[in-house]
């Protein structure tokens, strides 16, 4: 059942890699400014997303009783680690895009935000 509870969760997470691993024609500059770009902006956004709703579908699963009770730690590192096997994809698979340590911030920004977020709607 922890499928049914995730249905939402690995919609996400196909929505972001149809959108990052897609060729991109124009390839972003490298500074530190880079991280307050919309780009950033809208990887942590996706992050923060998919986990929330990973947490969301983690607590209401009752297959895994161990999963439940670390959802919270658990959707961090698959969101963390599937950031990062993206931002890999895009740099050794993907023609056209590279892969960005800016982008691995950003997604790991917006994976805590998703944490803030669940806690603050749920009060944990």
């Amino acid at each position: 059942m922890i499928l049914r509870y995730n249905f939402f969760t690995l919609l996400w997470a196909a929505v972001i890699m149809v959108t990052t691993l897609l060729p991109s024609s124009s390839m972003p500059s490298l500074s530190i400014w880079e991280l307050f770009s919309f780009d950033s902006f809208a990887h942590a956004f996706l992050f923060a997303v998919l986990t929330y709703l990973m947490i969301v579908g983690l607590k209401k699963q009752y297959t895994f009783p161990r999963v439940k009770h670390f959802a919270i730690r658990t959707s961090l590192v698959v969101s963390t680690l599937f950031g990062v096997s993206i931002e890999l994809m895009q740099h050794f698979f993907i023609l056209g895009r590279q892969g960005d340590i800016i982008d691995v911030l950003s997604n790991t920004i917006g994976c805590l935000i998703g944490i803030l977020l669940f806690k603050w709607i749920y009060q944990q």
